[in-house]
């Protein structure tokens, strides 16, 4: 018996290789094992950047008296919840429905056959935090099992009834609406903190796919409550502590209401969504600070997220030299012996003080001088920033975990797509080029995709998320280049999903295919986690291409998805706002086609008129003169007008005249020329 983590190539596993506990990766030769010894499974699931995760490990995982016990009474067992979320989905899942909280490290006890019976997060070793202590319940839960077969039993069943109740329901009647969709937003809008932005209270997540929802029904409605609920968040996020202001970057989660204190992990699956949503919301009234954030955070993964060949690693960990946030915090005295009496202004307006605002010390933010200041002042700041960037680096950085997910890449491929047209930045779409083609080459088998990639090598099946999101980031490319390969390598992805991956039973993609592991239940969900769902980022993808190719099986697909989850998202918006977003762009897609050569002057005279609105729901295609659309597009035949770039903006079937000016056009779109004059016109489009 002994530790079995070492031939990993997951970080986090890797962090537990010299633990004294006997554990073993998830897989048939670990069950095998539990059953020929007939002991109980603990699985402990967790990241490389959780910081309870390091804790827990550091006061049990590490203790070897603590260790004694949980290899004598249980066969033990760690996953990565990044490289495994379809088992880190199924067991958070069992342990809601027991009435606990999930998170991690996520703690379940499991039968010999992955079974879940009990469990919880993290145990101290001894009870505290009104919590049992961890030895006591190994010695418990263990009696339990072997001596009362008959509760264990009872627990097992209601927990696989829930499970099945789950992820298992057949498709309801009722269908989405454009008015379910006024109505979702308006009981978002509800709950937002009128103060200082996001849902109310705390914790604080970004939970960008409500943004989106909010900012799509402004869209729609020009109701100003909308917008301002959607620019409250941003801006208090952009401001706060959550954003790294030496750095660039934004960390998972604020633990307060006032979006002071993070929890100093960063994320790229945060990040990526942050950039997208600012990007999408910055035309409207081109707020400085929000373009500022979008090249800060580009620049922050460019430079500590990238891997060799160009994909983006996964996290920052929250912890260095073993303490929580201690890299990003300062003392008044650290920023006096690195800026000197030029640092008045400087702690001013980042809320420095002697007595700190947080244990004693300074978590930069900007809360209390949001604004920005004159240029002038501005350019002191930056000079500031940067001496103190310089000062951080020489610090114990945090923890990197450089494990390349397929999911989190395509949707870091997406925003980069999406931030290089908004800003003309033919930078951006490079990256997001060669993130795109490390993603299809090394963790590309076929039309297969892999989920994982770390150290030369790909490993575990690709889940939904990663086909849907890749397949999205594909479209995004399409759209901004015009180059064939990616709407091809979105088709194909899509038809794994299709052939692989959609249930015929119940409908909707199922999390993991039908070849691949066989897990105690098999997920379908329309439910956004820490990612958008599958399902939603499908509705959008399927959506998509129908606009780009007119293939009807695309659109019957639609049909299905929305047959099989609009009671779920019409009875659970805060849940389901990917899908909310996706059903948005099918009722009011509008395809704007520009004629012309893509080198031609006036053709990037329409581009940036682009630049200057939001249109959450366009889809570009810029046709070659004599380049044909497909069959069925409403601009098919339609050509240059006096041998010039000439656009046409189509909502369903109906097409704008053509358009020679991009003043024109940027007036039009300004003043919602080519809106649907009400919900139902777009509901019967």
């Amino acid at each position: 018996m002994a530790n079995m983590l070492a031939q990993s190539t997951s970080p986090y596993l890797l962090q537990h290789k010299d633990n004294p506990v006997h554990w073993r990766q998830w897989g048939p030769e670990a069950l095998d094992e539990a059953q020929r010894l007939n002991k109980p499974i603990f699985l402990s699931v967790g990241y490389a950047a959780c910081h309870w995760c390091h804790v827990m490990a550091h006061e049990s995982f590490e203790n070897p008296d603590v260790a004694a016990v949980m290899n004598d009474l249980y066969v033990c067992i760690k996953v990565d919840r990044e490289e495994r979320p379809d088992i880190d989905t199924i067991y958070q899942a069992a342990l809601a429905s027991m009435g606990e909280q999930g998170g991690w490290p996520l703690s379940m006890f499991l039968t010999p056959q992955g079974e879940p019976f009990w469990g919880g997060t993290y145990y101290p070793p001894e009870p505290r935090f009104e919590r049992p202590g961890f030895l006591q319940v190994l010695h418990d839960v263990s009696r339990n099992f072997h001596e009362n077969k008959t509760q264990v039993a009872e627990n097992i069943n209601l927990l696989r009834g829930r499970l099945t109740q789950l992820y298992e329901h057949l498709p309801a009647g009722r269908m989405l609406t454009m008015q379910a969709l006024d109505i979702a937003a308006k009981r978002q809008c509800q709950l937002m903190d009128v103060f200082n932005g996001g849902m109310t209270g705390a914790p604080k997540f970004p939970n960008v796919p409500i943004l989106e929802l909010l900012w799509r029904a402004y869209n729609r409605t020009t109701l100003p409550q909308f917008s301002q609920a959607v620019d409250t968040a941003l801006i208090n996020m952009c401001q706060g502590g959550i954003y790294d202001h030496l750095g660039g970057g934004f960390a998972r989660y604020s633990v307060d209401e006032y979006w002071l204190v993070p929890h100093f992990e960063k994320m790229l699956y945060d990040n990526a969504q942050l950039i997208d949503i600012l990007s999408l919301v910055y035309p409207h009234q081109r707020n400085p600070i929000y373009r500022a954030r979008v090249e800060e955070t580009i620049a922050w993964a460019s430079r500590e997220m990238l891997v060799e060949g160009g994909a983006f690693a996964s996290s920052l960990d929250a912890d260095s030299d073993g303490e929580e946030g201690k890299f990003y915090v300062w003392t008044e005295a650290e920023i006096d012996e690195v800026l000197g009496k030029e640092g008045a202004l400087f702690k001013q307006v980042y809320d420095v003080s002697a007595r700190g605002n947080w244990e004693g010390r300074n978590i930069l933010n900007r809360l209390r001088a949001s604004l920005p200041l004159g240029a002038v002042e501005e350019g002191k700041l930056n000079a500031m920033r940067e001496k103190l960037l310089a000062r951080r680096n020489q610090r114990v950085r945090p923890g990197f975990d450089d494990k390349v997910l397929t999911d989190w890449n395509g949707l870091m491929i997406t925003a980069l797509a999406n931030a290089a047209e908004v800003f003309n930045r033919s930078d951006w779409q490079a990256a997001a080029v060669k993130a795109f083609w490390f993603i299809a080459e090394n963790l590309g088998q076929g039309d297969r995709l892999m989920h994982s990639w770390r150290a030369g090598a790909a490993n575990h099946n690709g889940l939904a998320e990663d086909y849907a999101n890749m397949a999205r980031a594909a479209l995004a490319l399409y759209e901004t280049t015009s180059h064939p390969p990616y709407l091809e390598r979105a088709k194909a992805w899509v038809k794994i999903l299709n052939d692989h991956f959609w249930r015929q039973d119940i409908g909707g993609y199922a999390m993991a295919a039908d070849d691949g592991d066989q897990l105690i239940v098999r997920v379908r969900t329309v439910s956004d986690n820490a990612v958008p769902s599958a399902n939603g980022t499908m509705l959008n993808v399927l959506a998509r291409l129908f606009y780009l190719t007119g293939d009807t099986d695309h659109m019957a697909r639609t049909n299905l998805l929305l047959s099989t989850f609009s009671e779920t998202a019409s009875s659970s918006p805060f849940t389901t706002a990917t899908f909310l977003n996706a059903f948005d762009l099918i009722l009011r897609g509008r395809q704007i086609v520009i004629v012309g050569a893509r080198t031609d002057a006036n053709v990037n005279a329409f581009r940036e008129v682009l630049r200057k609105v939001s249109l959450p729901n366009r889809i570009l295609n810029v046709v070659a003169p004599g380049e044909e659309l497909h069959e069925g597009h409403p601009a098919r035949g339609k050509t240059q007008v006096g041998n010039k770039a000439t656009a046409y903006v189509c909502n369903a079937q109906t097409c704008s005249q053509p358009i020679t000016d991009p003043l024109i056009l940027e007036t039009q779109l300004k003043t919602r020329a080519f809106d649907f004059p009400d919900a139902n016109a777009a509901e019967n489009a």
